[in-house]
């Protein structure tokens, strides 16, 4: 039952997503941003409150949680759309890598504060995360600036996105202010941006991996025996964080590489080729003694969300800003919330997968997880082979540029 309120859930979250990443373009961000938090509060504390009103309708909960799916939905396009109005290309994979650690310290941060609150009465579990994401969206409401112009600050043009401001028009990104110049950009002309489509699919892939082992793996330690002895659930559960610690390292070091390289596809093929033999090494010797367990689940966490972490933040903002828009920065939560949206999915499958795989057998949960890196991996090689060989010809051109003009000149 508690299996199907997650899948019902995160099929709530990613339906919502596309509609969110629609809406995002083209109303002002910081009031659905605040629309979205106080609404998850909300939902989230309605679910806690069934504990007190002794409510056991599995149908209350499932609703409730599906509810607040589609609230929380509204928070990825968003947040993603606002960092990239604020910063330029040249440094984006890393200053995002590090931004987006966010997401792990606050799966790390939401786990402790639940379990923490859990002797009071598992309501309160919901009750308190619910009243504080409300709290701090009516801070957004109050501070977030969501672009230079909002707040009349002038940057750079290698600092910003290419805006319609370079462009000669005036159209800033908060409606409302002014009249709006620049069409957003539609749904389906969003899939057909190049890149959209291959990333999209990666992720679903990607996300199946990640969220199967944010799910399941607390389990997965405490129905295994570790140097001979089984790990107790709270043991279990504190360890498992250390796969979202590799996941921040993860993420910061693949935007950095993309960024040194200027490939993000082939810096993601390569990490989610790299998670494979991690994954199986953590299956095979990750029950030897507590110290190969801890390191082979960060090793795991920084190949699975490094990928993961980079899609999702610097490549679909890139996408977002494609040279095919024309300029047209209207188009950044749209794509945000095709690419999520769509790796959403695959984060409802892969846990639901694993709830009937894992009573045959864990070998073969792990090896549906290999299989799903594998196929994400490969859904890049168009792309990667593209970067490779503007690499080569780019490498050739500077080679022929650096040659000395007697050496050029035909007999």
């Amino acid at each position: 039952m508690l299996g199907e309120i997650d899948v019902a859930f995160l099929s709530a979250y990613s339906l919502g997503m596309y509609f969110a990443g629609h809406l995002g373009d083209r109303l002002d961000l910081r009031m659905l941003l605040t629309i979205g938090m106080i609404g998850t509060g909300l939902f989230t504390s309605l679910f806690g409150a069934g504990y007190w009103l002794n409510i056991h309708s599995f149908y209350y909960y499932l609703v409730v949680q599906m509810i607040a799916g589609l609230f929380q939905s509204t928070g990825w396009p968003s947040v993603v759309a606002v960092v990239g109005n604020w910063f330029g290309k040249s440094k984006r994979g890393l200053i995002m890598g590090i931004w987006n650690a966010h997401t792990s310290v606050g799966n790390i941060s939401g786990s402790l504060i639940a379990a923490a609150l859990l002797k009071y009465g598992w309501g309160w579990s919901f009750a308190v995360p619910g009243l504080v994401i409300a709290l701090v969206g009516l801070i957004v409401y109050l501070l977030l600036p969501v672009s230079p112009e909002a707040v009349e600050i002038e940057m750079e043009e290698d600092d910003l996105l290419k805006s319609p401001e370079k462009d000669g028009t005036t159209e800033p990104l908060l409606v409302g202010k002014t009249n709006v110049k620049e069409k957003a950009v539609g749904f389906m002309e969003a899939w057909r941006i190049p890149g959209v489509a291959p990333f999209a699919l990666c992720l679903f892939f990607s996300k199946l991996v990640a969220y199967t082992f944010l799910y399941w793996l607390p389990f997965y330690i405490s129905q295994t025996a570790i140097d001979g002895s089984y790990p107790s659930d709270s043991t279990a559960g504190t360890l498992s964080t250390l796969f979202d610690v590799g996941g921040v390292v993860g993420g910061i070091l693949a935007g950095h590489i993309s960024d040194r390289l200027n490939a993000r596809a082939l810096t993601a093929a390569t990490f989610m080729y790299c998670a494979i033999p991690a994954i199986f090494f953590y299956r095979i010797y990750g029950s030897i003694s507590m110290n190969w367990n801890i390191t082979l689940m960060f090793i795991t966490g920084m190949f699975v969300n490094g990928p993961y972490a980079l899609i999702t933040t610097a490549v679909s903002t890139d996408l977002g800003t494609h040279s095919s828009l024309n300029g047209n920065s209207r188009a950044l939560a749209t794509v945000t919330a095709i690419i999520d949206g769509t790796g959403s999915a695959g984060a409802a499958i892969g846990p639901l997968l694993t709830g009937y795989m894992s009573a045959q057998s864990w070998s073969a949960v792990f090896a549906m997880l290999m299989v799903a890196a594998l196929v994400a991996g490969l859904l890049l090689s168009q792309l990667v082979v593209a970067e490779v060989s503007a690499k080569i010809a780019s490498s050739r051109l500077r080679g022929a540029g650096s040659l000395p003009r007697s050496s050029m000149e035909e007999p």
